[in-house]
């Protein structure tokens, strides 16, 4: 599922159904630039969200829950320092390469050093990290412009605790059950040190506490991509009694669309393609009409839709 969406009125599409998800390989990362977490969004929402991330998982986020402010005044930084810097090694394990290239150019480094902490950043101890296509597309070399400089460890998404915390750190503090992404855009100058370490450095907004309800691997699956798919629906103008159709709905992002579009946005009626092996998983979703693309053709379908996510 490749987060390309269009708006249509009325939408007419071009043929390439049975290989949506391979095409577009460039664009997919397009709405995960500037996107932080839907909770991390100072704007206060509505009402109160809940995602499927399997078939037995929720998570509720609600509005009045988004920050944890504390009313005692912030410690002094030297205190911070001093209380976990015991704990906290200077080296690390992590996956690091110094080449772009294949898959060969990954190695497994045990003395990577512990990133330092600027002000406005925590420390996270990494629980749970989730690869993307963008990992891959970076240790490619494919936006080595505005890459940051080699060598790399690579990963955008983690969930794990808050062992250390910035000077200028308003809200999160140590021991704080953290998820999100670590790099604010996508494509220009991700973290020389992601996410496939025991730690990583990354600043408090980009972070939201991690739902009780799931755990770090669950949490860690879905901040870029649910990123993508809120980012995308926003920027189609979606809003309530709109239709949508969602090609490849049983995959990361589409997954995510529908669920946003009906629960969030409020979707007059949500349509989706799979494979037949997945109609069963869209219904689960909340799909109002599942397609089955190895037997019908979206295109012949009498209706026409909002927008199209692809």
């Amino acid at each position: 599922m490749e987060a390309i969406l269009t708006t249509t009125n009325p939408f007419k599409i071009t043929h390439h159904h049975h290989h949506h998800h391979h095409h577009h390989n460039n664009n997919n990362q397009s709405f995960s630039s500037n996107a932080t977490l839907p909770s991390l969004s100072l704007k206060p929402l509505p009402l109160s969200l809940t995602f499927k991330v399997t078939n037995t998982y929720t998570w509720r986020y609600s509005s009045s829950h988004s920050l944890r402010i504390s009313a005692s005044s912030q410690a002094a930084p030297t205190s911070l320092e001093t209380s976990t810097s015991s704990a906290i090694p200077t080296e690390m394990k992590a996956w690091v390469y110094g080449d772009y290239g294949g898959v060969d150019v990954l190695k497994f480094d045990s003395k990577v050093s512990v990133p330092e902490v600027k002000e406005d950043q925590v420390l996270v101890k990494v629980v749970a990290a989730a690869l993307n296509p963008v990992d891959g597309k970076r240790r490619l070399g494919k936006f080595k412009a505005t890459d940051s400089p080699l060598p790399t460890v690579p990963g955008y998404d983690i969930a794990g605790v808050v062992v250390k915390v910035g000077s200028q750190v308003k809200t999160l503090k140590e021991g704080d059950e953290v998820y999100g992404d670590i790099n604010e855009k996508a494509l220009e100058f991700p973290k020389q040190f992601g996410s496939l370490a025991e730690y990583t450095a990354v600043e408090e907004k980009l972070l939201a506490l991690k739902p009780k309800n799931l755990d770090f691997i669950q949490a860690a699956s879905l901040p870029l991509a649910i990123e993508t798919a809120y980012e995308g629906l926003e920027r189609t103008g979606f809003s309530a009694g709109k239709s949508i159709l969602v090609l490849g709905g049983a995959g990361g992002v589409g997954s995510l669309v529908i669920q946003l579009a009906k629960e969030v946005f409020g979707a007059s009626k949500v349509a989706a393609t799979s494979s037949t092996g997945k109609l069963d998983f869209l219904k689960s979703l909340g799909v109002d009409l599942a397609i089955d693309y190895t037997k019908e053709n979206f295109e012949d379908l009498p209706e026409k839709f909002d927008v199209v996510a692809m």
